[in-house]
């Protein structure tokens, strides 16, 4: 009887952690949509299939590569371009992992790993928000639980790869889909990720060179340099920033 009680808690538990994560990522799980039907429908525009918006947008999982892929979709196709500006932007996700690492260490590999694949920008944020409120708590439970960290995170899948797909197949009725404001949504989650994240100027230099270096670049030089200045330069400013706190 015991073994089944502690069975029956502990699934309530788990059940109680990840519906708090899918609570605490619903308001940008709304505003993820709009910009997953605005990839959607520039993909059509871009005449890439149905086909294959849905298999970029679940297997690569990263709006603001597929984004920069299908500005670059045209006859015929830069494979080698496309896959090195997929990697520049997702670069990015090696800082993310390595600021959430302290936090999920006490995790199985067999778990975490596979977990890791649905952990985009938005789903980051949360948890690693949820990860040092976590860290605060003079308590035992100071790590972030798995299934927290997969309601926070996996909801995002889904509702990406479903608005991709109807904004691929609506984006000829829709017409010019930039009229319809949609597009601001995009900078408008990074925003209030970076303001529930803001600690100090400090702390964002990495975020603001950035910004300033990829903005000069893309005023300056022409093509899609300005993605690998602005990746680089963010990557070692904090390489650089992180040398002088250690």
């Amino acid at each position: 009887m015991n073994i089944e009680y502690e069975m029956i808690q502990s699934n309530k538990s788990w059940q109680s952690e990840f519906l708090q994560g899918v609570k605490d990522a619903t308001p940008l799980l709304l505003a993820v949509a709009p910009y997953g039907i605005v990839l959607g429908a520039q993909a059509n525009q871009a005449n890439v299939s149905l086909i294959e918006i849905t298999l970029m947008t679940a297997l690569n999982f990263a709006g603001g590569s597929e984004f920069a892929a299908i500005q670059l979709w045209h006859s015929p196709l830069p494979t080698l371009t496309i896959i090195l500006i997929t990697f520049l932007i997702n670069s990015r996700h090696l800082i993310m992992g390595a600021a959430i690492t302290p936090y999920i260490q006490h995790l199985p590999k067999r778990k975490i790993i596979p977990a890791l694949f649905f952990m985009a920008d938005e789903g980051w944020a949360v948890s690693y928000r949820q990860a040092l409120k976590q860290a605060s708590k003079k308590t035992p439970e100071r790590n972030l639980n798995l299934s927290y960290f997969l309601g926070a995170c996996f909801p995002f899948y889904p509702v990406w790869v479903g608005a991709a797909f109807l904004g691929c197949i609506i984006g000829p009725l829709l017409g010019d889909i930039e009229k319809y404001g949609f597009a601001i949504a995009f900078p408008a989650v990074f925003l209030v990720l970076l303001r529930g994240m803001w600690k100090s100027s400090q702390s964002a230099k990495p975020w603001i060179i950035s910004l300033i270096v990829s903005s000069i670049m893309y005023l300056v030089f022409p093509g899609h340099y300005y993605v690998l200045a602005g990746t680089f330069s963010g990557l070692i400013t904090a390489w650089i920033f992180g040398k002088e706190n250690d």
